[in-house]
């Protein structure tokens, strides 16, 4: 997905159409990191921006998900208070929502300067039969944040922003996290460019296995895979990896505190 800068009515219009071209039976469509505005340091534009859950962009893709009968995820510029946030949503056609807050900030940008980083681990969604995670981009660096602590999720979903100058590290960090945690790793990357960078070429879906799993629709532009959980739960019993994990849990707060 190409995104307009700073544009979230013409960015809702793209998605619109394309979710109009989505493959029947299709259950999860997933829309890159800050889908609706794209990447920006400008703190005017930023909050100028941000929308509350019940505004514009949220209320869309709820209508879109009742719409065509799939479950939307991404991420979007979330006010709360004076706080912002790279809020990351997963939308039933139900119009049940969860949302997570991007943990970790980019220090080579702004963002960690921009945005209020979450304190809560990464949701455990339970659709359709499978149990689902969220994180956002930057946070796929950081393996004790994802770790898949007794198989709690199957497919993690981690829209971005990641340029191709950084692509490689993009890539073989989605095949590690995938493999270590024995989960499907599913990353939707934007495309075109922007002042950052180019995106073209990155959305990629990898199975538990870690081999990448995607195709690429050329008339669409979207990227699919197939994919059952009783091949994934195969996997996790013919190779019990997570059996001789180590055990912890993280305390987000007091992380936060300090």
């Amino acid at each position: 997905m190409k995104i307009a800068w700073a544009d979230p009515e013409e960015n809702l219009r793209s998605v619109e159409a394309m979710a109009s071209r989505v493959a029947p039976d299709t259950d999860i469509l997933v829309l890159p990191e800050l889908f609706s505005t794209g990447f920006m340091q400008d703190s005017q534009v930023i909050s100028a921006l941000a929308e509350p859950i019940s505004g514009a962009t949220v209320s869309k893709i709820k209508e879109l998900s009742r719409m065509f009968g799939f479950a939307i995820a991404g991420s979007f510029l979330c006010r709360v208070g004076d706080k912002i946030y790279n809020r990351s949503f997963f939308i039933e056609p139900s119009g049940e929502e969860t949302f997570y807050d991007k943990r970790h900030l980019f220090s080579l940008s702004l963002e960690h300067q921009l945005f209020t980083p979450g304190i809560k681990l990464p949701p455990v969604i339970r659709f359709r039969g499978w149990n689902i995670s969220l994180i956002v981009c930057y946070d796929l660096r950081f393996p004790v944040w994802c770790r898949n602590r007794r198989h709690s999720y199957d497919i993690m979903l981690v829209p971005a922003n990641w340029p191709t100058s950084r692509g490689y590290a993009w890539k073989h960090l989605a095949i590690g996290r995938a493999i270590e945690n024995q989960a499907v790793y599913v990353g939707a990357n934007r495309g075109g460019s922007d002042d950052f960078g180019d995106y073209d070429g990155l959305s990629f879906i990898v199975n538990g296995l870690g081999s990448i799993i995607s195709d690429e629709d050329k008339d669409s532009g979207l990227v699919y895979a197939a994919f059952d959980r009783d091949e994934l739960v195969k996997i996790r019993e013919k190779l019990p990896f997570g059996n001789d994990a180590d055990d912890f849990a993280l305390d987000c707060e007091q992380l936060f505190r300090n």
